[in-house]
């Protein structure tokens, strides 16, 4: 059994890693187009683009990680050895020089290439440590309960601070009050992850013999069923996910005609993430994991259905039925991150190789992918529609923004849950696959 304390060292990593992740997936889009003043379509393109240097450093990392051998552990030493390099790449990231447009487009693609590649180096090992932390499938959901409320904590505190701090350090200069914030936040990040590294434990160890090449490896890995069914609600889950977070100040400011209270309503959304991961440790005792998860992304469909209907008069409810839809969606993340201890469970009980790096490495790059994909049809979908940064919008320009925010991410929940419905690990499977791994493990 971990202690309470090691669980909330955990979460407290991903409370680092989302105060960029959040910020990304809330603000940069945002950040590029009304503040740097880069076209929504260049920046869709820009999302897109470098997930093809991640479909090469994500799977490297990932076997890295599973080859490192050191007095801390596999993973745990990534988040000493980088965590100064990431807040730095954090702050330039969000540092606007004076450019003109085509170096604008140059700098955003270098330095967001630059945060994708030490996110990529410092999440994918933070992930796999929590794969290693316990065997229990209860107690990795346990775990990953805790990683997702410390992690909607830092989104919280993105969703909530940001836009303040923006205003109070730059007092009108908006590209000076996102550098200041982001090195206050970075700072603070550094400080969790060395915390993290601190307070956690490798207990779940790869066997000794296992030496196989990547190239093996990865041929390995693709006979593993229910990690490719993970990697396919991956992509899904989070486009349709940061398809509707990225258009959420769109539709506060346009849709609804109240820029004012952006802050207030994504950070009401922070707050029901929080609420719902808090809540899925229960939820799993009482219902199957795979069964829950499909009912999840179904009822989150038809919240962000109901959304639509909507009218921009209807200020209490729309934040109510955003408050909703993050409680429901994000009841789903910690079974999601503890399916994928359950796949690497399968794989070494499948063939006797155990690729905890390399497997959360590969369903990290589908949700990078996902990621990349939901904030480049924002940018791709803004444009189509007509959008113009800090401009009167015409009732089709808001139309699209709202069918945007609501009905394109329900269809994605949808096809989460067709994808899932095909995952073979039920709970009575998981205990029977961990039976047999404990008794071959004691002779």
């Amino acid at each position: 059994m971990l202690t309470r304390k090691e669980k909330i060292a955990y979460g407290l990593g991903d409370t680092a890693s989302n105060i960029i992740f959040q910020t990304v997936m809330l603000f940069l889009t945002f950040f590029y187009t009304d503040i740097f003043g880069i076209s929504p379509a260049i920046v869709g393109t820009l999302f897109l683009v470098v997930r093809v240097i991640d479909a090469i450093t994500d799977p490297l990392m990932g076997a890295l990680t599973d080859a490192t051998r050191t007095k801390y552990g596999s993973y745990r030493p990534y988040l000493l050895w980088l965590a100064i390099p990431f807040g730095l790449v954090s702050v330039i990231t969000f540092t606007t020089p004076d450019l003109n447009a085509t170096g604008k487009v140059i700098y955003a693609f270098v330095t967001y290439t630059l945060l994708m590649l030490v996110y990529t180096a410092i999440n994918i090992p933070y992930s796999a440590l929590g794969g290693v932390l316990s065997r229990d499938p209860s107690e990795r959901v346990s775990i990953q309960s805790y990683r997702f409320v410390f992690g909607m904590l830092g989104g919280l505190l993105v969703s909530a601070c940001t836009l303040p701090l923006v205003s109070w350090f730059g007092k009108g200069d908006n590209a000076l009050g996102y550098q200041l914030t982001m090195i206050l936040m970075s700072c603070f990040g550094v400080i969790l992850f060395l915390f993290c590294f601190r307070f956690t434990k490798e207990r779940v160890v790869a066997p000794q013999q296992q030496t196989l090449s990547l190239k093996a490896q990865m041929a390995t890995l693709w006979q593993n069923g229910p990690f490719k069914i993970l990697c396919g609600a991956a992509i899904m889950l989070l486009t349709s996910m940061v398809l509707r977070t990225t258009l959420a100040i769109y539709y506060v400011k346009y849709v609804l005609g109240e820029a004012d209270l952006v802050t207030q309503f994504v950070t009401l959304g922070m707050i029901g993430n929080i609420l719902g991961c808090a809540c899925t440790q229960p939820l799993s005792k009482r219902v199957d994991k795979k069964a829950a998860y499909i009912y999840l992304q179904y009822i989150s469909a038809a919240i962000s259905c109901f959304a639509f209907f909507l009218s921009d008069d209807q200020l209490v409810l729309a934040f109510a039925v955003y408050f909703l839809w993050c409680f429901f969606t994000q009841m789903a993340t910690p079974l999601l991150w503890a399916k994928m201890a359950d796949a690497i469970d399968y794989g070494q009980w499948q063939n006797g190789h155990r690729l905890t790096g390399l497997v959360y490495a590969s369903v990290v790059f589908f949700i990078k992918l996902g990621l990349a994909l939901g904030g480049a049809i924002a940018g791709w979908l803004l444009a189509y529609y007509g959008y113009q940064a800090n401009t009167e919008l015409n009732e089709a320009t808001k139309a699209g923004i709202l069918t945007s925010f609501t009905l394109f991410p329900a269809i994605g929940s949808v096809l989460v849950a067709l994808i899932m419905k095909r995952y073979i690990l039920d709970n009575n499977t998981l205990e029977k696959i961990n039976a047999d791994l404990a008794q071959r493990s004691s002779t």
